[in-house]
């Protein structure tokens, strides 16, 4: 019996599969600026350091700061103006009213004159034409003061956007240089988050099919890893083979070339 199970763990050793990946760190990310700017700060100090909450990277926001706060001093005039033409609104409506009930009253009486009633009339249009256009003048305002709260909230995006820092991430690498000018879509920096390491490797359709079931062993060592994911799609660039990944432990120094059985 002992002969038979020596014999099968032997032969399931020979046929298991080796399997090669570099170590990746968990997730890379290409940082391009969103706004357009001049570079007036980076904390080169950092590159390769774990970044706390402090920005390693500024783009100059004087004038996004500047425009901001005349925007606010616009928004406060036109809400001001609101309330007070709703007030001009509110006393012309019940004008309005008034000339109505009067118009009413005397539309039919036979001992006003056709001019009398034709004052009236246009007196009456005049108020209606007042309460329209007070009414239409604060549609306006409203409107622009929805255009200013638009630009405020843009700019507030922009200087928010022009201040880059990311919290436990390793720092790769910088991409620009102070004074230098950027637009959209310039590349900034690249940053790691080295917390885990992801391995990739490209598995056969036998290996694939049974992968998820199987003990993984790295550098000859088992481990109690598991494939985290795997495609059902053959790769485009490896063909017939299936694309699969295993989240590990952060190692002490990433890009070396790990050797991946599935046994």
């Amino acid at each position: 019996m002992k002969f038979i199970i020596v014999a099968l763990l032997t032969y399931s050793a020979l046929f298991s599969k080796v399997y090669y990946s570099k170590i990746d760190p968990y997730e890379v990310r290409y940082i391009s600026s969103n706004v357009s700017g001049l570079v007036e700060f980076i904390d080169e100090d950092m590159i390769g350091e774990r970044l706390s909450a402090q920005p390693y990277l500024k783009i100059d926001s004087e004038l996004d700061v500047k425009e901001i706060k005349s925007v606010r001093e616009k928004l406060s005039i036109l809400k001001e103006t609101v309330g007070v033409n709703e007030d001009i609104l509110k006393n012309l409506e019940e004008s309005l009213a008034k000339k109505r009930d009067n118009y009413k009253q005397i539309e039919n009486l036979k001992i006003k004159s056709r001019i009398e009633k034709d004052k009236e009339f246009y007196d009456l249009v005049s108020s209606e034409n007042s309460y329209l256009n007070t009414q239409k003048e604060i549609n306006s305002l409203k409107t622009q003061i929805a255009d200013l709260e638009l630009r405020e909230a843009q700019l507030r995006r922009s200087i928010s956007d022009k201040t880059l820092s990311a919290k436990d991430f390793v720092l790769y690498s910088i991409e620009v240089k102070v004074g230098q000018v950027v637009t959209p879509s310039t590349p900034l920096a690249k940053i790691a988050d080295t917390s885990k390491a992801l391995l990739t490797i490209y598995l056969d359709e036998t290996d694939a099919l049974s992968a998820t079931g199987k003990i993984i062993y790295v550098d000859d060592q088992k481990t109690d890893y598991k494939i985290s994911r795997i495609l059902n799609i053959a790769d485009s660039k490896n063909i017939s083979k299936y694309k699969a990944q295993i989240i590990i432990k952060s190692p002490k120094l990433f890009s070396k070339l790990a050797k991946i059985e599935l046994k």
